[in-house]
This record gives C-alpha cells, structure tokens and sequence, in this order.
C-alpha cells in the first residue's frame, strides 16, 4: 500500500470560522470547498492538511458527532515559534499557552481553533542536557 496524503476531519459547526482562522492566522489555502465541507493546505513545498465537515454531512461513516475539542491536537512546526506567536499575538489572536523553551527541545505556544481543538505551534530546539536520558528505552 503506496499512502499519497494524510489528514485529519474535524466534525464541527464551525467549519466557515475554522477556514478562516487556519487562513488568517497561518497561511493556510482552501482546495477544496463546499457547504459541508471544507479542506485546507498549509503554504510551501511540504504541505500540512486538514477539513473541516459540518455535522449534518451527507458522508457516513463517521456519524454526525461534534468534536469536543478534547484529546486530539493539531501540531504546527514552524522555523521561528517566535515570529510566528508575535504575528499571531499583533493579529489578536487568544493565546491560550505562552511562548515558551520546553525542556524537551521545543520553543512552543498554544491556542484554540475555532472547533475547540488545541492548535501547538512549535519550533525545534536542543533539549536541555541529560532531558530524554530517563525516557529512552535501555539498548
């Protein structure tokens, strides 16, 4: 099996407001649009997607539940966390997770999509000595 493409579908009411947010906010081009569903690529050579489908959708499975906006998030790697919270902050954007240097070896900063589902921006750095020593399985 050759997979072409991966993506996640988030069943919500707010497919309209989720476009708009991953556009303004993040560069985000709609490809494909209709009135219950909604799909969308990130910018650049290395594309990022993700849809949006309303929940009285004509498709079966999945069934018509909503996202509850917990237990799944949308990672988000960027070059430069920092530019990319200072843009997101100057365009009013809620943060909802500040700017910040994880030990593990993310500079990150969070918030919330219109559906409800946690967006984590992050960029990669070096962690912080002897951090994943404990979690690395015994060789």
């Amino acid at each position: 099996m050759e997979i072409q493409t991966s993506y996640s579908v988030v069943v919500t009411d707010h497919i309209t407001d989720c476009r708009d947010f991953y556009v303004r906010n993040f560069g985000f081009k709609v490809v494909f649009e209709s009135t219950w569903f909604i799909y969308l690529e990130s910018p650049g050579e290395r594309h990022v997607a993700v849809a949006f489908m309303t929940c009285d959708h004509p498709s079966h499975p999945p069934g018509p539940e909503r996202f509850s906006g917990e237990g799944m998030f949308l990672t988000l790697q960027v070059a430069d966390a920092r530019q990319a919270h200072d843009h997101l902050e100057q365009s009013g954007a809620r943060i909802a997770y500040p700017l910040a240097d994880e030990p593990w070896g993310q500079r990150r900063f969070g918030l919330r999509d219109p559906s409800g589902m946690w967006v984590d921006v992050v960029e990669q750095i070096d962690p912080a000595p002897g951090f994943w020593d404990p979690y690395m399985p015994a060789m």
